[in-house]
């Protein structure tokens, strides 16, 4: 094989040798581009599978935790939720409408095909600076592409996208971030999972037509852009997903018959990747016949077939003797479905086209044994270039807040979010707009499930390890805003280039930080991805592990609001204040600059505040809390006043009035009758939480914070109306 087409698939010459040593011959160029998916670093993880075999992954409640298409927990009288985030970054930057949406189709095929229904979606977006001269408006037109890409598919499958976020920093200019997460509930009883055993049983292929859309998707998601990447519009699948919705009834449908064994999502690597993956997880051979594959396009050939990533289809193992009865179930919702290969005991993939053996490749030395890579590790230079920044405040209070109010990291989003069904399915309690975690009704229990999505890039710039595991307290801390009991999680981690030594560094400390905060908030992890070469020119965006939470309330009438419902309740916060300066919005907003330290996360204190929160709730003590994020209380307060009907009036209490803007973790706002002061005191005393009486609700509209006064009329404009001005 010549070293340019060994090039052109990404393969380092070491890795061809192994190769070599494998097959004990040359592959030929079907063999090479299978092996080439499927050792690629978005399906082999090999530059990160180091350091995530050592995340927690068991609890009482786990069920499923990684190594499946998705993470399954138990929530409650027989009942288990399956979820997982996933990126669609290289994609969606280069097709924003086509990369969204199969994103979105691609993790809720993650989901279905477990045998869930799905019944959520969140989604984690990041895009660059869109005030920035040569490239606001191009990120403006990927703002718009991305979220239509994810309303159209999440709409027309009808399901719910039921929150997310949003951020913009000039770091992801050349690179943006689009993280999809799904959720789905089924009976724990009625889960499937990927595998193909039982000498004899046929392989069945079932949805759409194979194209040559998507070919080299997971190759091409492996790789840094640069100028050359705006030619890679054909590696961009295109989705359908009037299809999709299609093939999901008739899975579930499936399900409920003795027909199957397994079942595989074709997602990254197509053909190539749910048979090995299917085959290589149960230890068996197969034989494909690569001839018999549904196609809508004439001429391909072996190689397209198997490295196609069309999307909407599924690969069954079947029990041999059902055939006929699987296909009848595809045929009646008008989907494909088609014998096209059988499991055997070789420990081989035989792939075959008109009779003939066109490839022949072990199975278990490409599915379970790709290389594992130990790349260099450095400490960035610029963490200590960086690290002696302060803050104070130079600007006049209520003009920094302004600015804060309106800027687009924090304004309200409802120009995105209005593009979503968050209503259908009628299970939708708390959605986007209503701030903090998601949660939906689960009628087969009356439990509810709180889900929370979180990622702040800023932290994670300046302190890799302790900004990752911010994220996950993050968002477990906004589950236990909603009354629920954060359980576990899922997690995407977005990086720069691997072969770059700084940002193996950045990912192995935040692998630190996430394995940490996993262990002692007792959250594990259960799902997750690795997405790495967000880079472009050699320019590697922010660390960037978006965290997704999800918890469960057993009662989902006493699901917690996070807006003000009444006058004169008494406005809390817990948790103490530091002067948590580093990486604030604060600090980018009024001196344009990214830096200063992080401080140790309080596992106890953190802890501490979600138990007293879920207590709290139990016994209905609260009217509303809500999880202090970026722009401190401040902007926390000011989004809680923007939501409700109620003005507020309060005196922070803190000497120094820039802690108004402070971003110690671990805090939270809450609200609550009068008549029930006494009971919550000895509670917060119970769970040693720091408590400080902030003010009350009033029907003054009205926003007032120490010596920042702003009509609610005011308030309401800069935060409702900002950002679709700023994205018009």
């Amino acid at each position: 094989m010549d070293k340019e087409t060994i090039k052109s698939h990404k393969l380092s010459e070491e890795e061809y040798a192994q190769i070599l040593k494998i097959l004990g011959r040359e592959p030929n160029l079907l063999e090479l581009g299978v092996i080439s998916a499927m050792w690629s670093e978005h399906c082999s993880y090999k530059s990160s599978k180091k350091y995530l075999k050592d995340f927690p992954t068991k609890a009482p409640w786990v069920i499923q935790g990684p190594g499946e298409n998705a993470g399954v927990i138990d929530i409650g009288k027989g009942m288990a939720a399956v979820f997982k985030v996933e990126s669609h970054n290289h994609p969606s930057f280069i097709e924003p409408f086509a990369g969204a949406a199969t994103g979105v189709g691609g993790i809720l095929r993650d989901v279905f095909t477990m045998g869930a229904r799905v019944v959520a979606g969140l989604n984690s977006l990041k895009f660059g600076d869109i005030y920035d001269k040569k490239c606001g408006h191009y990120q403006k037109y990927l703002v718009k592409g991305v979220v239509s890409g994810i309303s159209h598919y999440g709409n027309c499958m009808g399901v719910p996208t039921v929150g997310g976020e949003c951020a913009f920093d000039e770091c992801f200019n050349g690179n943006i971030l689009v993280n999809a997460f799904a959720l789905g509930v089924c009976k724990s009883e009625d889960i499937f999972y990927a595998k193909a055993q039982g000498v004899g049983n046929p392989v069945i292929y079932v949805g759409s037509k194979t194209g040559r859309d998507g070919l080299g998707g997971a190759v091409m998601a492996s790789d840094s852009f640069n100028q050359a990447s705006k030619t890679l519009r054909p590696t961009v699948q295109i989705g359908d997903p009037f299809s999709e919705k299609l093939l999901m009834e008739a899975c579930l449908e499936l399900f409920k018959t003795d027909y199957i064994i397994g079942i595989q999502d074709m997602g990254a690597a197509g053909l190539s990747s749910s048979s090995f993956e299917m085959a290589g997880r149960s230890g068996s051979g197969m034989k494909l016949f690569l001839d018999k594959t549904p196609m809508r396009e004439s001429g391909m050939t072996p190689y397209e077939l198997m490295l196609s990533e069309s999307q909407e289809r599924m690969l069954i193992c079947a029990k041999k003797g059902y055939e006929d009865k699987v296909i009848e179930i595809f045929k009646k919702w008008d989907l494909d479905a088609v014998v096209i290969g059988e499991v055997t005991n070789t420990g081989q993939m035989e792939l075959f086209w008109h009779g003939e053996l066109v490839g022949l490749i072990p199975i278990e030395p490409l599915s379970e044994k790709a290389p594992v890579l130990s790349r260099p590790l450095n400490k960035p230079k610029y963490l200590d270039e960086i690290k002696d920044y302060s803050f104070e405040l130079k600007l006049n209070a209520q003009d920094l807040f302004v600015q804060m109010l309106k800027n687009e990291n924090v304004n309200n989003k409802a120009f995105i979010y209005d593009q979503f069904d968050s209503s259908v399915q009628t299970n939708t309690i708390k959605a986007d707009g209503s701030l903090g975690a998601s949660v939906i009704r689960i009628k087969e229990n009356g439990a509810s499930v709180a889900m929370a999505i979180e990622c702040n890039s800023r932290f994670n710039y300046i302190d890799p390890k302790i900004g990752a595991a911010l994220a996950v307290a993050a968002a477990g801390r906004k589950v236990a805003c909603s009354g629920a009991k954060p359980l576990a999680i899922s997690d995407c981690l977005n990086y720069g280039n691997p072969q770059n030594p700084e940002v193996m560094w950045q990912f192995s400390q935040a692998c630190e930080g996430i394995k940490q905060a996993c262990k002692e908030l007792n959250t594990p992890v259960v799902s997750g991805n690795v997405s790495f070469y967000n880079e472009t020119e050699g320019v590697s965006i922010h660390p960037s592990p978006t965290i997704v939470n999800v918890g469960v309330l057993e009662d989902a009438n006493k699901t917690l609001k996070a807006s003000f419902e009444k006058e004169n309740l008494n406005i809390y916060l817990l948790g103490e204040s530091f002067g948590e300066f580093g990486a604030s919005l604060a600090m980018k907003i009024q001196d344009r600059k990214l830096g200063g330290t992080l401080k140790e996360l309080d596992y106890k204190a953190e802890l501490a505040l979600w138990n007293l929160l879920y207590n709290a709730n139990e016994k209905a003590l609260l009217e509303c809390a809500n999880s202090v994020g970026i722009g401190g209380i401040a902007i926390t307060l000011a989004k809680m006043c923007a939501i409700s009907q109620m003005g507020v009036d309060i005196k922070s209490g803190f000497k120094d009035e820039k802690m108004i803007f402070d971003e110690s973790s671990s805090r939270a706002i809450v609200a609550l009758d009068k008549t029930k002061e006494q009971e919550f005191l000895s509670l917060i005393e119970e769970f040693g939480v720091k408590a400080y009486k902030l003010g009350f609700t009033t029907n003054k509209q009205q926003f007032k914070l120490d010596n920042i006064s702003l009509d609610k009329d005011e308030l309401d404009r800069l935060y409702f109306n900002s950002f679709k001005e700023q994205i018009q």
